[in-house]
């Protein structure tokens, strides 16, 4: 069987979906919990995974290929294939400040994310001192209250920003999901894994 690494929420099942077809045979509608499912039909098995650690399943070889974020792999660099664009889960990532504010430079610009590695090389491109604090969650509220200046974060829509009276000063990179390989097992079932996910690269 084909191991792919598949993330819960949006990207997995939209992959699903492409996958799937319209005969819809793969799904995660009445799984429950469970955390392996196999599809006899087409030989795979999945590993639902949380988003963040896709590529260190697929890096390890626990599974032969998976789905990441690229903002997964911007931020933590695994050494792994990215083979394709998917096409779905399009967003970016990007500096947001509090509407109207202006960066003094006269001191290191606090930065509050969820991606510190983006975060220093983005600024040092621009040769910018920097001060970041990781965050894991509701990163819009550091320079609400004080603890940033800046965030450093994945931008969709924009409403929470908007909601939450800050604005995108600007864009770091665009973001999707990419499917990803091992590289090891990629030279050996190449064939396979292309005739597998042609489904998701054909509508991306």
């Amino acid at each position: 069987m084909i191991s792919i690494a598949l993330p819960k929420g949006r990207l997995g099942r939209a992959a699903l979906e492409r996958m799937g077809g319209a005969d819809g045979a793969c799904t995660l509608e009445g799984q429950g919990r469970r955390l392996v499912l196999e599809d006899e039909a087409r030989n795979v098995r999945y590993f639902l995974v949380k988003p963040s650690d896709t590529a260190i399943y697929v890096e390890h070889g626990v599974a032969d290929i998976g789905i990441a974020g690229r903002d997964v792999l911007l931020e933590t660099r695994p050494d792994v294939y990215e083979l394709h664009d998917l096409g779905f889960g399009r967003c970016s990532m990007a500096v947001a400040a509090p509407t109207g504010w202006h960066d003094a430079r006269n001191a290191p610009l606090r930065i509050a994310t969820t991606y510190p590695t983006c975060a220093r090389e983005h600024f040092d491109r621009k040769g910018r001192q920097i001060e970041t604090i990781t965050l894991h969650g509701s990163v819009e509220l550091a320079p609400l209250v004080g603890l940033g200046d800046v965030i450093v974060d994945i931008v969709e829509t924009g409403t929470t920003l908007r909601e939450n009276g800050l604005e995108v000063l600007e864009e770091i990179a665009p973001l999707s999901a990419r499917l990803i390989a091992n590289r090891s097992r990629y030279h050996f079932i190449r064939t396979a894994i292309e005739r597998l996910t042609d489904p998701w690269r054909a509508r991306s």
